[in-house]
């Protein structure tokens, strides 16, 4: 009941009742042409069924006068798309169909209510009316006829408003995504969310082994005192800085969505300016990089890099300045990457155990290979293995 009373103060109310009365066109056209075959529009309709672009133009004008709330939302109850399947197109022409038959209602109400509400006030009045189909409906009294007047007008909102719950209703179920679309929107809702975790990872990774590289630098050039060790850390800072904001860019235009190509991602190729990064915030690295690195598939080389980054930074925001040894191999069918540090004498200090470790694994574990972590001979190491053959 409350909804009856809302509807004349709703605009979907008159947009619904605007698609119910565009069929009227047509019956219009074909009752001047033939009027002894009233059903023939339903016949008509029954061969632009089953084109495929019918569908499309039938979801978008059902979206734009049924369901405006939904315009612009990518999970519509209405499909914007043509006909993939014949499934699809017997749908639609199963929806033409129920339009025409729900439109005829709609029309005889939009023209039979509003003449038997013009006859009971000329009744009202005192006009005598030629005789026709509402005659046997106007009371003779002519108070009656005045206070009956309004009442079709009421009957015909009625009639609006369950009719378009109706062609709703029926263009909901039959307009709909079809389970293939559903299934293609849910894959597609799911790249899109994978991709926003990664950029996620990207961010933690890349601003986070900046900030910490600065704050190491800073820190031991304000304890050294000496000013050519400050030159030197300003300077790494300044390069660490740069590198973070080309990250955060490139970041940012994906999350923009500007269609712009983002920038090349870092790859094991650099891995010297991670390294040089890390002996500059003052560790003793021992690197040692083995094979064609930069042949390395595109996913492998990226997350390797992602991988060594997120381990260098965990060593000096939790270890600080410490000797660090670094080897990366490329053998035939894998990728190795192992980071091992000594721990401080501090008790209780271990290279971390949030979010950056558990990243590490989750890189590892979607290119179908593996990452430890965890103590190693009074130290701490980092260990990944990563497959290159189902890569290529």
């Amino acid at each position: 009941m409350y909804r009856l009373l809302r509807a004349p103060f709703r605009p979907v109310t008159y947009s619904r009742w605007l698609h119910l009365c565009v069929p009227l066109l047509l019956l219009a056209i074909w009752m001047f042409v033939m009027p002894e075959w009233p059903w023939g529009p339903m016949l008509l309709v029954l061969p632009f069924g089953l084109v495929p672009w019918v569908r499309l133009a039938e979801g978008l004008q059902a979206q734009f006068l049924l369901t405006p709330y939904d315009r612009g939302s990518a999970d519509g109850a209405i499909s914007l798309a043509p006909s993939a399947r014949w499934g699809d197109r017997w749908r639609t022409v199963l929806w033409l169909e129920t339009r025409m038959v729900i439109a005829f209602g709609a029309v005889a109400a939009t023209v039979w209510m509003p003449a038997l509400t013009v006859d009971l006030i000329a009744s009202a009045l005192g006009y005598s009316l030629d005789p026709g189909p509402m005659a046997p409906l106007i009371p003779e009294r002519r108070w009656v006829a005045a206070l009956l007047a309004p009442v079709p007008l009421l009957v015909l909102m009625v009639v609006v408003v369950l009719l378009g719950e109706l062609i709703t209703a029926a263009a909901t179920r039959l307009l709909g995504p079809s389970a293939a679309e559903r299934l293609s929107a849910l894959e597609a809702r799911t790249e899109q969310l994978l991709e926003r975790t990664r950029i996620a990872r990207e961010l933690h990774d890349s601003i986070g082994h900046a900030l910490t590289v600065a704050v190491v630098q800073a820190g031991a050039a304000r304890a050294a005192g000496d000013a050519a060790f400050t030159d030197r850390a300003l300077c790494a800072i300044e390069e660490t800085g740069r590198a973070a904001l080309e990250d955060l860019e490139r970041v940012l235009g994906v999350l923009r969505e500007t269609g712009q190509p983002p920038s090349q991602r870092p790859t094991l190729a650099e891995a010297d300016r991670l390294l040089e990064s890390a002996r500059a915030s003052g560790s003793e690295v021992d690197a040692q990089l083995t094979g064609p690195l930069e042949k390395l598939p595109g996913p492998v080389t990226r997350e390797g890099y992602r991988i060594l980054q997120e381990s260098l930074t965990n060593v000096l925001r939790h270890c600080g300045p410490v000797p660090v040894r670094v080897r990366v191999e490329m053998a035939a069918d894998r990728l190795e990457l192992e980071v091992t540090n000594s721990l401080p004498e501090r008790p209780g200090v271990t290279p971390g155990s949030g979010s950056g470790l558990r990243g590490m694994r989750e890189r590892a574990a979607l290119l179908g290979g593996e990452a430890e972590t965890g103590p190693y001979e009074g130290g701490w190491r980092v260990r990944a293995r990563l497959p290159l053959e189902r890569i290529r």
